[in-house]
């Protein structure tokens, strides 16, 4: 059972590191995967919302039919997608888990305030059909289908990443970049995924945290890594697919396309903390189309000895909740990583102290654009570690207009209200 705790460890986004200091660096950059001509491109804006209820849609995929490009909305609904001029035909779709998928003209979309209602797209009753299909084995069949539903070779991934810190309910720190990935065959497991930062900023209001400070040590990299597919890890090995039990939970429309949902959650007697969620696996090509998972609640309590990498003496931290998100997008045939989001709530408290804070810390990572021809497999030097600290590796919040052409995840209103007090703080310190 040691080795399996020491797998998890590495496995985990969130390593937190006690720190009494920050420091400042500037950014890296490199040559990216992304449009050669940064001035020509065409930005829209809105809002994507249930079309019966008027509700946000949360992380809904935004994508330019025809093309590998795309985006994701955000926790409220919004999205931005930045196109190319040169593009011709250019029609913008809009897709989510249980509605039904919808294409509209760039003509008929306005640069700001779109409100694109998506209709639900339940099952008809008439066309259930009654599984007898046993969970496990349908997604063993799902595993070994992967050499025909995900890419034999490598891809390039240009990539939005973010990742944010709450300190009860107000952001300390945002910190967000452009990624270039090597990203490999999903056949090859002697092949790496490769990651480095093209263009990075950060926004961190230090002294709010001088109390308590941390860094979230992994950052760009895990996100590759929680691609369970090419990362099966303590989901779908062989060996622990025995710690769970796997129901069948219906079925469900995904981009137009039927999936079945299979439950699953480790089983009551074992003590190590694994996973509970859900599992989405579309009906024709068998393919694992999205996966959503949290730490199991029973034992939570001992989560922190795995999650937690260093913390100062006299310091207790409580994990009251741990999940993840990662679902794929279907281009030409092939199955692609699409979107990965973490999220990770504790508390921490001090000994003999009255003093208690609820911390919340959010990473995601929105693919923008595939290249199968141009590929570059960078050397392990030049790309980020599982070590790395993010927000040591990218410089400071300065120019509006950063992102350029590059596709980003639309920030909540909440958070860009955080950057821009931080950085007012930030220039009176500096005067």
């Amino acid at each position: 059972m040691k080795s399996l705790c020491q797998y998890f460890c590495f496995c985990l986004l969130f390593l937190l590191t006690g720190i009494m200091g920050s420091h400042l660096y500037a950014g890296n950059r490199y040559s990216s995967q992304a449009f050669q001509d940064s001035t020509q491109y065409q930005s829209f804006q809105g809002k994507i919302v249930d079309f019966q209820t008027g509700k946000p849609i949360i992380f809904a995929s935004i994508y330019l039919a025809g093309t590998n490009i795309g985006t994701v909305s955000n926790s409220d609904g919004e999205f931005l997608i930045k196109i190319p001029m040169f593009l011709e035909n250019k029609i913008i779709g809009f897709s989510s888990i249980g509605y039904k998928n919808l294409e509209i003209s760039v003509d008929q979309l306005n640069p700001e305030s779109n409100e694109i209602k998506l209709e639900p797209n339940p099952i008809p009753i008439e066309e259930v059909t009654i599984i007898n299909q046993d969970a496990r084995d349908l997604l063993t069949m799902a595993l070994q289908r992967i050499p025909k539903n995900y890419s034999n070779d490598p891809v390039m991934l240009t990539s939005f990443y973010r990742e944010t810190i709450k300190q009860n309910r107000n952001y300390v720190s945002v910190s967000e970049a452009v990624l270039d990935g090597y990203k490999a065959s999903y056949t090859n497991v002697a092949d790496f995924d490769r990651v480095k930062i093209f263009k990075g900023r950060k926004s961190q209001d230090v002294k709010k945290m001088d109390t308590i400070l941390f860094k979230l040590q992994g950052g760009p990299q895990t996100m590759f890594m929680l691609d369970i597919v090419k990362n099966p890890g303590e989901l779908f090995e062989d060996e622990l697919m025995d710690y769970y039990i796997y129901l069948m939970g219906g079925i469900i429309n995904i981009d137009d396309k039927q999936a079945y949902v299979i439950t699953f959650k480790q089983l009551d007697y074992i003590d190590i903390p694994l996973y509970a969620g859900k599992i989405y696996i579309s009906v024709e090509e068998l393919a694992i189309v999205g996966v959503e998972f949290q730490i199991s609640e029973k034992n939570l309590a001992t989560a922190s000895q795995y999650l937690i990498r260093k913390k100062p003496a006299g310091m207790r931290i409580d994990v009251d909740n741990a999940s993840y998100l990662v679902n794929y997008r279907l281009i030409t045939g092939i199955w692609h990583l699409n979107y990965v989001r973490t999220e990770l709530m504790f508390t921490v408290r001090w000994k003999k102290k009255l003093f208690r804070s609820k911390f919340t810390t959010m990473t995601e990572m929105a693919v923008t654009d595939i290249d199968t021809e141009n590929i570059t497999k960078y050397k392990f030097r030049e790309t980020t570690k599982m070590s790395d600290i993010f927000t040591e590796q990218v410089s400071n919040f300065e120019d509006p207009d950063f992102w350029g052409e590059y596709n980003i995840i639309q920030p909540e209103e909440s958070i860009q209200s955080a950057i821009q007090r931080i950085e007012r703080k930030l220039q009176r310190r500096n005067r």
